[in-house]
């Protein structure tokens, strides 16, 4: 039961940045929105809720099976994209290389942290 009740609460936050993307016309996925809200939330609570842990689990494990649609769709706009290869590896480059001084930075800073303790 701990599942369905957080499985309700990622829905709900889904459903909340639908109304958030709704009213104020933002070009950016209720799902993301939604999440950013669930992510604000958790830091106030301070802690994940078991039940928003036991619902996210089984997600984490089909993800690549949940991006594979996205990824799929790029091959049928190929013609459109032709003339921004640079822009589009460009970005690719740079949201990898922020992605993982990202990522190493907040290890570095968590695992300093808990050598503290």
């Amino acid at each position: 039961m701990p599942a369905l009740n957080g499985l309700l609460w990622l829905i709900s936050f889904w459903l909340l940045g639908e109304v958030v993307i709704h009213f104020s016309g933002l070009p950016v996925s209720s799902g993301v929105v939604g999440m950013l809200l669930l992510c604000a939330t958790l830091v106030v609570m301070g802690r994940v809720p078991t039940s928003i842990a036991a619902a996210a689990q089984p997600l984490i494990a089909l993800l690549a099976m949940l991006i594979m649609p996205g990824v799929v769709g790029v091959f049928f706009i190929l013609d459109e994209m032709a003339g921004q290869w640079v822009a589009i590896f460009t970005a690719l480059l740079l949201g990898t290389l922020l992605s993982v001084i990202t990522t190493l930075w907040l290890l570095k800073r968590l695992i300093g942290q808990a050598n503290a303790r």
